[in-house]
């Protein structure tokens, strides 16, 4: 079996996820807030006529949360109740690796949230995110009344 993975930066650490669950990449557009989102929450975007629910990979990660930059890119995922948009500093293009160079993220660092498995780089390595888990219940409950009031259905 084989892992096709997505390699993202943010800032100059390198990440993935896995190819089945992102649709596509597109350069940062303007944000729209979204009053009273969860924190992970940037605001939202129109793609294509549909609203898309921008997340911040960094806030959920811990990390500092700088500027949004115009060359950032924002990958278009899907998790299991809607897509999402993330903003990553880059896109680095498609790795491939087998189930056995990918390491269980649990067996090396128990209780990991967000991180499914790791894998070796030439130069470093790649922590690979399951985004199954990445909203809570209640932030994608209240994410759904959001984006209902503010298409008008709420």
């Amino acid at each position: 079996m084989s892992n096709r993975l997505v390699v993202f930066t943010l800032d100059a650490q390198r990440y993935a996820l896995p190819l089945a669950s992102v649709q596509q990449v597109v350069r940062v557009a303007e944000i729209t807030p979204l009053p009273k989102a969860p924190e992970v929450v940037l605001g939202v975007i129109d793609l294509k006529g549909k609203i898309i629910p921008v997340m911040s990979m960094r806030k959920r990660f811990g990390l500092s949360e700088p500027e949004i930059n115009l060359s950032d890119q924002i990958i278009m995922a899907d998790i299991p109740t809607r897509s999402i948009g993330l903003v990553v500093t880059s896109v680095n293009g498609v790795v491939e690796r087998t189930a056995e160079e990918v390491a269980d993220a649990e067996k090396i660092v128990p209780g990991a949230q967000y991180v499914e498995g790791m894998t070796r780089l030439e130069d470093g390595i790649l922590f690979i995110h399951n985004l199954d888990g990445f909203l809570s219940k209640k932030e994608d409950q209240q994410i759904e009344g959001l984006l209902d009031l503010a298409a008008g259905r709420g």
